[in-house]
């Protein structure tokens, strides 16, 4: 017995260092969260405008969302260590590319999609890993991990500014590839999944239905197919938001550069806190209210946005604050809730079909603010519909966000 409670003891705090790893990991891979530090210096290089300048990022989002359901399959398969390294390789690589390319369209192919499925390889393998040894802090731990990508342009933007100042943004595109190729691979080494199933030495298997769902039984239930559409909204919104905090600030608040560039990293903090935040609510609650929850802040951080003019820089402050926080959250409800409904046999590759979810809110969230943007005129008008898209994520919620009540 007394040889039982010291192994406990021992998975109890050798496990707690897999979180710190796979942040350090996710803080990298978040660099992308960074890109308007590149943006203004590559549109002057390339003399391109807004719209090209932007096609590296959505295209790093697009490649990204598409790479993790490609992944996913292969992590149990060959095992956390051996994915991340190949995505950090990716990774890598495209950054180092970007540092040669001789135009926007060659730089949207090395870092849009190199790099871009470089991270969709790697994400799900350090996440894995957390949920796996954390059975019965699922949520906690997954939102811990996934704060490093959240956190990453409070850190990297920073640094990135002062190389691509004193450097160049190529030369910076090859320093940030050489140093990710080193820290990705070092940190990844020691990554792997419990040898026996945690579960069993705690409370967590009365907490989850004994179900263990394949990919193609999951893609059976409405269960899925509800939290896919709340995933999509979460992220359309939170996606949004965060392409549009500057030129919010500075058009509707009267705010100046400076101001709104420092308010925007201060907003990262609350992209990266939320995910340990809403993790812990979907474990100690469940999927369904942590979702209400992150859809009645997002209608009362629009309101406070409808109401707010120039001047009103707490209104915007709270308002930009709320919708970080809940990308931020969504980020981790829905990586738990897929664990919860779905079983943890499958996880990585259940999740990573789930993930498809990201692209289209990426997609969507840029399209539909700059065409609202164009058509009448004022990004004002964009709160409208974020209210009605959260409405419709709380009906969704209510009769959809559900355990499957069978496995087949």
């Amino acid at each position: 017995m007394a040889s039982i409670v010291e192994s406990n003891n021992s998975k109890e705090s050798k496990r707690w260092i897999y979180i710190p790893l796979g942040l350090i990991i996710f803080m990298c891979m978040g660099t992308v969260y960074s890109w308007s530090v590149f943006r203004k210096p590559l549109q002057e290089f390339f003399n391109v405008g807004a719209t090209e300048s932007g096609l590296p990022y959505m295209l790093f989002l697009v490649s990204y969302a598409i790479g993790m359901p490609i992944a996913g399959g292969y992590i149990d398969k060959y095992g956390p260590r051996i994915m991340t390294i190949i995505g950090g390789l990716f990774v890598s690589v495209g950054w180092l590319l970007s540092g040669f390319a001789s135009s926007i369209t060659v730089l949207s192919l090395t870092y849009g999609v190199i790099a871009g499925l470089g991270v969709g390889i790697a994400y799900g393998a350090p996440m894995a890993v957390a949920a796996k040894w954390f059975p019965d802090k699922e949520g906690l731990a997954v939102g811990l991990t996934l704060g490093g990508f959240g956190l990453s342009p409070f850190v990297t933007a920073p640094v990135a500014n002062w190389l691509v100042t004193n450097y160049g943004p190529f030369a910076t595109f090859k320093i940030i590839g050489i140093v990710f190729a080193i820290i990705i691979t070092v940190l990844a080494i020691p990554l792997k999944f419990p040898e026996n199933n945690l579960e069993s030495s705690d409370d967590a298997e009365s907490k989850r239905q004994n179900v263990n769902l394949s990919t193609k039984e999951m893609l059976k239930t409405s269960s899925f197919y509800g939290l896919w559409i709340c995933y999509v909204i979460g992220t359309l919104i939170g996606l949004m938001a965060i392409g549009i905090s500057s030129p919010v600030a500075e058009e509707i608040v009267n705010l100046d550069a400076s101001t709104a560039a420092f308010l925007v990293s201060f907003f990262a903090i609350f992209n990266g806190v939320g995910r340990p935040i809403f993790g812990g609510l979907t474990d100690k609650l469940n999927p369904k209210k942590a979702a209400l929850i992150s859809y009645s802040l997002i209608i009362l951080a629009s309101i406070l946005m409808l109401n707010a003019g120039p001047g009103d820089t707490i209104l915007y402050s709270i308002s930009f604050a709320l919708f970080w926080l809940n990308l931020g959250g969504w980020l981790a409800i829905a990586p738990t809730a897929t664990g919860s409904f779905f079983g943890p046999k499958n996880y990585s590759k259940n999740y990573g079909f789930l993930f498809t979810a990201y692209g289209v809110g990426a997609i969507l969230g840029g399209l539909l603010s700059g065409k609202i943007r164009d058509v009448l005129g004022s990004y004002i008008y964009v709160f409208y519909p974020t209210i009605g898209f959260a409405i419709v994520g709380i009906i969704v919620a209510m009769f959809m966000l559900k355990k499957p009540t069978t496995e087949k």
